[in-house]
């Protein structure tokens, strides 16, 4: 990322004034499997740390794990490593949002999934007012 791009644009990741003001009013608490990393520091209105993340690459709340989001809105006051038991051998790993890419979930008769549903059964029969 250029300097300019870090300067002016937050949609591109954290800008300069973010990374300079994570750096000096908060501390690191921990980073997560995507590279995200986690701060707190200071108290809002309500007396309630403060909490947030620095994402690496683009800003995608999807990015952010199951585990983080509850630590960053309060569910748990501990990182998840020490609030929860370790995930389950069954549990499949948090996925981003996938709208957009090839990956993107694609319904049977999607136009992009050819287009093509399956005949009607003939056990529907549509409502009449009369």
């Amino acid at each position: 990322m250029g300097i300019l791009t870090s300067i002016f644009t937050w949609w591109n990741g954290a800008t300069i004034g973010t990374r300079l003001f994570s750096a000096r009013n908060g501390s690191r608490v921990g980073a997560d499997e995507y590279g995200n990393v986690y701060f707190e520091g200071g108290t809002d209105v309500h007396g309630n740390p403060r909490r947030w993340v620095i994402y690496t690459g683009s800003n995608d709340a999807s990015r952010v794990s199951p585990e983080w989001h509850g630590w960053l809105h309060g569910t748990h006051a501990e990182t998840p490593d020490k609030a929860l038991p370790p995930p389950r051998a069954w549990q499949a790993p948090a996925k981003p949002n996938m709208t957009g890419t090839r990956e993107a979930y694609k319904p049977a008769g999607a136009l992009e999934a050819g287009g093509k549903r399956a005949a009607a059964t003939g056990d529907y029969e549509a409502w009449s007012p009369n």
